[in-house]
């Protein structure tokens, strides 16, 4: 039998009925079913309806665990946590509760008191510290999260960010300075403590430039007006900077600090913030060894005292007399060149020749990846050379030399004395080029000084407050005179005699003329520093006592045995000169006060024990040596006949009150008795 294949069946729609009345019977029905609808709705409840609708229950108050405090008005006080209050469900609503709803007030923040913000800074402080000082590596964002912290407007706190953030810039900052990673090094693949290491300085050096920022900031602010807080937090800024360039000099942003110092050096005001920073850069020149710190500095400082016309306080220029190079130093020097000083390995004529060693290219190029790796080595072990040192040294030495040529060529009589107090200690170290331009300065200074004592001895004084009526000539003179010897004695004379002209005659016939004015002068012995009344009777006294003399490096009596011990102790000096000096000296020292008078007469002892032979006849009477008479007022040496008078002022010492200086004559008389 075959199969056959059931019928498919199909499901067919009713027929359409065209009759008319069923379809009208249809439509009444709708329309009735919606009228029952509305005619329900109508009776409905709405909002009673969305009362009874479950919603979410707020969660329970939660016990506040913060203790009370103490409120300044000495009230207790439980401090209340704001609370969030969560969204509404029915958000569908709410541009329905904004039309008919009032706004809600907004609830005002509990303001903390100020004791208790610095106190929590406090803590937070000193717990990021601590936590960096443990593993700086481990947290290197710390000094972004105390950056923030010492930007707080609260004065307190921020002078406790930038000193907690001066403690561990001290503790963390490497011995090395770091450079800045170069692109190929980027992309090279480098272990994880590499990359670690890297990380942490890489955010080590832009967070201590902000904090760097925000020093000078600080420091620079003006403070017209402003509370006792701003004021301290300037003291604050300048105290962390300075700490920070003994500490760490060798870092990064050397520069940004010095700049914050000079700039307070620049000022004329002097206070203690200034003090403080001259005294950082004499411990700075002082501990600096490769030169390179010293350079900077003295660049800055003469960049300074240039564009302010050399109008600053003359202690700033004599932090150059604290620089190293004045003693490890052994070149000479001039603004224009450095003579190299001769060493172990200069040869007399040419050098010797030395066998040349064959190395293949090979060698060659293994060599020279050699000398590359120890020049790495030396630089990551922060070695110095002494050819840098030197180097560095020079270069600052040709600044300073510039600076006190500048100073000398401007004639400033306030910034004189520290120029010449220079020059004396940096004698050594002058070639020839600047010994003979700076012997044709100090004859014009001591010319100039000259002339002002003879306009002051002949003439009416000045008005009161005159620059030059404050000019005290005489130290001027003694002090250009001594720096003038100073030079000579630093020179090789035996050289230096067939290209220099070594006669210093003026110096001497100045010093020589200037013995009576100066035995005569009743603040020999007083200093700046020395305390002391003005005289009552004087309506202009000759020496002010408001203002500190113009050349206040030592008294007037230290000058002056200075510059007469380096023209009278010397073994070449002619029995006329030694006789008239001797002869002035014994007068003058009638008139000087006791600590002077045994001073001299120390000196006397010297040059008798010295020269005694030249001099001798000076103290006998029936060996008298020429004819004539003696003339103590002429200015000329060899035209006075010394050796026409004798030493009668020795008998008039040797009834001197003093007990030592009696005793010194003596001892000066033994030393003649003694000649043969």
């Amino acid at each position: 039998m075959t199969v056959v294949p059931a019928v498919k069946r199909r499901k067919l729609s009713p027929p359409e009925s065209s009759d008319p009345d069923s379809s009208a019977s249809t439509l009444v029905g709708q329309s009735s079913a919606q009228d029952d609808f509305f005619n329900r709705a109508a009776g409905w409840n709405l909002e009673q309806d969305y009362e009874q609708r479950p919603r979410k229950q707020k969660k329970k108050e939660k016990e506040s665990t913060r203790l009370p405090i103490k409120t300044a008005e000495g009230r207790i006080e439980q401090v209340q946590v704001p609370e969030v209050v969560p969204e509404d469900d029915d958000s569908w609503l709410g541009s329905e509760k904004e039309s008919i709803e009032e706004p809600a007030p907004v609830q005002e923040e509990t303001k903390v008191p100020i004791r208790q913000q610095i106190l929590e800074a406090q803590e937070e402080l000193a717990r990021i510290a601590s936590l960096v000082n443990e593993d700086p590596e481990e947290h290197a964002g710390a000094f972004r999260t105390l950056a923030q912290i010492a930007a707080s407007p609260n004065f307190t706190i921020k002078k406790l960010g930038l000193a907690t953030q001066l403690a561990v810039y001290k503790d963390v900052i490497p011995g090395y300075r770091i450079r800045p990673i170069a692109e190929i090094d980027q992309t090279e693949k480098v272990s994880k403590d590499v990359r670690r290491l890297r990380a942490f300085e890489q955010s080590l050096i832009s967070s201590y430039q902000a904090y760097i920022k925000d020093l000078a900031k600080c420091a620079k602010a003006r403070l017209g007006g402003v509370s006792e807080a701003a004021l301290n937090v300037k003291q604050l800024a300048i105290a962390c900077t300075c700490a920070l360039l003994i500490a760490v000099p060798h870092f990064n942003f050397r520069g940004e600090l010095l700049k914050i110092l000079v700039g307070k050096l620049s000022t004329n005001k002097i206070d203690a913030d200034f003090i403080k920073c001259r005294e950082t850069m004499e411990i700075l020149f002082r501990m600096d060894e490769d030169g390179t710190s010293s350079l900077d500095a003295v660049g800055l400082i003469t960049r300074m005292m240039k564009a302010r016309n050399y109008q600053i306080d003359e202690s700033v220029l004599n932090t150059f007399l604290h620089l190293r190079l004045l003693s490890e130093f052994s070149s000479k020097a001039s603004p224009n060149r450095v003579d190299k000083a001769p060493t172990d390995h200069d040869y007399g004529g040419k050098k010797p020749k030395f066998k040349k060693e064959f190395r293949t290219k090979k060698q060659r190029k293994i060599m020279k990846e050699r000398k590359v790796v120890e020049k790495e080595f030396k630089e990551a072990d922060a070695t110095v050379s002494h050819e840098q040192r030197d180097r560095m040294q020079g270069e600052t030495l040709k600044l300073v030399f510039v600076t006190y040529l500048r100073i000398l060529n401007a004639g400033l009589p306030h910034l004189m004395g520290a120029v010449l107090q220079g020059l004396a200690n940096y004698a050594h170290l002058i070639n020839q080029d600047l010994f003979g331009i700076l012997l044709e300065a100090l004859k014009g200074l001591m010319s100039d000084a000259e002339a002002l004592l003879t306009a002051d001895e002949n003439e009416q004084p000045e008005e009161e407050g005159s620059s030059e009526s404050n000019r005290d000539s005489t130290r001027e003179s003694l002090l250009c005179i001594s720096t003038a010897f100073a030079l000579l004695e630093g020179q090789d004379v035996a050289r230096s005699a067939s290209s220099l002209n070594l006669d210093l005659t003026d110096f001497t016939a100045h010093l020589y003329n200037i013995l009576h004015s100066f035995c005569i002068n009743p603040d020999l012995e007083l200093s700046h520093k020395s305390l002391r009344l003005p005289d009552p009777h004087a309506p202009s006294p000759a020496w002010p006592t408001t203002t500190a003399p113009t050349v206040n490096i030592q008294t007037t009596t230290v000058l002056m045995l200075r510059a007469l011990t380096s023209i009278l102790t010397s073994r070449s000096v002619p029995p006329v000169r030694l006789g008239a000096f001797t002869k002035k000296l014994f007068t003058s020292t009638l008139q000087l006060p006791e600590k002077s008078t045994l001073a001299m007469v120390s000196l006397l002892i010297n040059v008798t024990k010295i020269h005694g032979r030249k001099i001798a006849a000076l103290w006998n009477t029936e060996e008298r040596k020429g004819d004539g008479v003696f003339d103590a007022m002429r200015g000329d040496m060899e035209g006075s006949n010394p050796f026409a008078s004798t030493i009668w002022d020795g008998e008039l010492l040797r009834l001197h009150y003093a007990p030592a200086v009696r005793e010194g004559i003596r001892g000066i008389e033994r030393v003649i008795g003694d000649v043969k």
